[in-house]
């Protein structure tokens, strides 16, 4: 259970749900184009930089203890010095463990490495993702700068002209700009999200061509006789020959030179819907019958999790 108390995360939630818009867009507008795109909505805010580091949480203190008329324990320790005994608790018995029988030893391990942010650097499809995308997330953040002018100075303008309104004129003038305010929230969020998920679309078709079964990673690694692949940044010296960063891209550029991202402020939830292409939900069977396994209920479970999406 987390540390924080309810009221402290309720508080931190409805701070960013009314966050204005251009906080989260006009921010991006000035990053440069060497960091690889991330939808802004799917990366958490870097914390502020400080000199200071976090003062340790404290464990909870122990229960005071009665006084006792300034008694002496007799052990002639200073008072204030006296160490406390530990509790004499129940030792409930457990199980023996059982016999393991003796197995088979696993093959020798032959090591290959892999830096997927350079297989990423390399990629003609990561490049091109990179360039549509982000370019649609600068534009999107060009019109929220905008709106976001335009909506203070209609706000100025009533603050100038309230003296000559009427009570109902500008009740009525100050409730048009909050539901301006409101569509302008709701609009921008969902561009936010088209473009997003076109980054999922098209981030997950490189996923799939490195990372199933018979993928390009599994292949080099055969190739090479390899039966366990590690991250190069996880290594502090390797020998020439186990680093397979750059065959790896080659052949990812080979198999997927280009990506398919739906078109500008196409809905990839509508294009799903449409019965166009196959979905998310029809992931597991493809696999399956691209692998040429049993059918689902007898198949093994796909691996949990994605060594691209660890590394980003």
């Amino acid at each position: 259970m987390s540390r924080f108390s309810l009221p402290l995360t309720l508080m931190a939630v409805s701070a960013l749900a009314f966050m204005p818009v251009s906080h989260s867009f006009a921010a991006d507008s000035n990053d440069g184009n060497g960091a690889w795109f991330v939808p802004k909505t799917a990366q958490p805010s870097a914390p502020a930089a400080s000199h200071h580091r976090a003062a340790p949480v404290a464990a909870p203190a122990p229960a005071a203890m009665p006084d006792m008329g300034g008694m002496d324990d007799g052990d002639g320790a200073p008072e204030g010095e006296g160490q406390l005994v530990p509790p004499v608790l129940p030792l409930p018995p457990v199980p023996a463990s059982p016999a393991v029988p003796k197995g088979n030893a696993p093959p020798p391990v032959t090591v290959g490495l892999i830096s997927v942010q350079g297989v990423m650097q390399l990629s003609t499809a990561a490049q091109e993702m990179q360039q549509v995308l982000g370019e649609r997330r600068d534009r999107l953040a060009h019109a929220v700068q905008k709106e976001e002018a335009d909506w203070r100075a209609e706000q100025q303008k009533l603050q100038v002209q309230a003296r000559t309104l009427t009570s109902d004129q500008l009740q009525l003038r100050v409730r048009h700009l909050q539901e301006r305010r409101a569509k302008d929230q709701r609009d921008f969020s969902n561009q936010a999200r088209i473009i997003q998920e076109a980054y999922q679309v098209a981030f997950h078709q490189i996923e799939r061509v490195l990372e199933q079964r018979d993928g390009i990673i599994a292949k080099v690694a055969a190739a090479h006789g390899m039966n366990l692949v590690l991250h190069a940044e996880q290594a502090v010296l390797h020998v020439d020959g186990q680093d397979i960063t750059e065959e790896v891209a080659d052949l990812l550029n080979k198999a997927l030179p280009h990506v398919f991202i739906p078109g500008d402020g196409v809905d990839p939830e509508v294009l799903a819907k449409s019965g166009k292409m196959p979905t998310t939900a029809d992931e597991e069977r493809l696999m399956n019958q691209a692998a040429g396994a049993q059918p689902a209920a007898a198949a093994p479970a796909p691996e949990k999790g994605s060594i691209l999406r660890r590394q980003q």
